[in-house]
């Protein structure tokens, strides 16, 4: 342990190692809390993934936070000055101040009333503030810091390396009861109508009840389909942000590109359980709504976020497609 303590010292300058140790402290109680939900909710069973991939990320970004550090620690490091560099120290300060208070009313909340969803979600909105402040505040200082804008800030630069590890817990957390619930509705109510309309643009009579769809008889017998809240598309809407999250993180650099994987990845979502729901429509339809239950109905859930995942791996390219200027040679490769 002391051996380890040494090394990160040695790796990072100034205070920023122990604030490092401090953030994986907060993620560490993070993870126990939003434990409870991981094992209770299906929707959230991703949820077990999200240390393993922080520490990969993390890991595969070292070398770039130790140059990061150096930047902030470097003579004539760029730093904000004027309205900006007062705008950079409210925003800080009152990321640590509300994180801080979001973090207690949690922990206090589980102490008395145990595990809930509000208490869940203030401890995770409470961690990300107090760790995105601790790595802005603790880092490296420079002897002589130059002037630049907000966007060149070394501090901000060396922080915009742990956005993936700070805030893809959000996408784990249980939203409250409330959003969630309307977000299943609103979903819900897309795809039952979609559905419904597809069936019947194609002359299969079909008919809607709310979120069940009324089938024709097979075998004389009644047939009913209902969408329920775990077919609205929240499971897949939630594992495949997690999905997409990881993969701009990973294998993505541009900021613009970033959020475009992630765009990408709740669009696929949608599209996807689209397809998942129109599938189990005609299963049903051909066989009867008792043979989409068991196997097929789970086989069809894990291919909306297969089928995801592969979308956004053959986006991957085209994201990071170079294109060079007319008339400009392409780099040559140096000899060994």
């Amino acid at each position: 342990m002391r051996a380890g303590w040494m090394k990160l010292r040695s790796d990072l300058p100034g205070s920023l190692g122990l604030a490092l140790l401090l953030a994986g402290g907060f993620m560490l109680f993070t993870a126990w809390d939003q434990s409870h939900w991981w094992r209770v909710k299906q929707d959230y069973s991703f949820g077990w993934l999200v240390p393993l991939f922080v520490a990969f990320v993390v890991h595969d970004r070292w070398p770039r936070i130790r140059a990061a550090a150096a930047a902030c620690a470097a003579p004539d490091s760029p730093r904000a000055r004027g309205w900006q560099g007062w705008l950079l120290a409210t925003l800080t300060g009152s990321a640590l101040l509300l994180g801080a208070a979001f973090f207690l009313l949690g922990s206090f909340y589980r102490a008395g009333a145990g595990t809930s969803q509000p208490g869940t979600l203030a401890i995770t909105l409470g961690m990300a503030g107090i760790t995105a402040a601790l790595l802005v505040l603790n880092a490296p200082a420079s002897p002589s810091p130059g002037r630049a804008n907000l966007a060149a800030d070394a501090r901000l630069r060396l922080a915009g390396l742990f956005v993936f590890p700070v805030l893809i817990w959000l996408v784990s957390a249980p939203m409250v009861s409330a959003v969630e619930s309307q977000l299943n509705l609103l979903l819900l109510r897309r795809v039952v109508a979609v559905v419904a309309f597809v069936f019947d643009a194609l002359g299969l009579p079909i008919e809607q009840r709310g979120n069940v769809l009324a089938l024709p008889p097979v075998n004389g017998q009644p047939n009913l389909v209902g969408v329920e809240d775990a077919c609205s598309g929240i499971r897949s809407l939630t594992a495949c942000l997690f999905a997409g999250s990881f993969l701009s993180a990973v294998f993505v650099q541009q900021g613009w590109k970033k959020v475009a994987l992630v765009v990408a990845a709740l669009l696929l979502a949608f599209v996807t359980n689209l397809g998942r729901s129109l599938f189990l429509t005609a299963w049903a339809y051909r066989y009867g709504h008792a043979a989409i239950e068991g196997t097929v109905h789970d086989v069809a859930g894990y291919a909306v976020l297969g089928g995801t995942v592969l979308g956004l791996l053959a986006l991957l390219p085209l994201l990071n497609l170079r294109l060079l200027p007319a008339g400009r040679p392409p780099p040559v490769a140096p000899s060994a």
